[in-house]
């Protein structure tokens, strides 16, 4: 009976803080990855640019002005602004009203 209450304890834990937070690093992961040659992207510094070049798995190059690139390491990326391809459907509605 005494080491009941540690295991309950345990598994607790693993089921509300271990395993949520590994999801969320398998799913960021996963979004890294995905990030390709244009997609526009925001690094955890704060640095906005577009991926111009994948030098390596480990390494793309962004462009964040004009002639202006930034090597930066793929895990340094912290979100997909948006995919190369993809139509900003309130853009082109605001362009229509005028």
């Amino acid at each position: 009976m005494a080491l009941l209450l540690p295991i309950i304890v345990f598994v607790g834990m693993y089921f509300l803080i271990l395993r949520p937070q590994q999801k969320r690093m398998k799913e960021r992961e996963a979004m890294v990855r995905a990030a390709g040659v244009g997609d526009e992207v925001a690094t955890v510094g704060g640095v906005i640019g577009v991926i111009v070049a994948e030098e390596d798995e480990n390494v793309v190059s962004l462009e964040v002005d004009t002639d202006v690139e930034l090597r930066v390491q793929r895990r340094s990326i912290g979100e997909i602004i948006s995919k190369a391809g993809e139509v900003d459907d309130d853009a082109d509605e605001t362009d229509n009203e005028d």
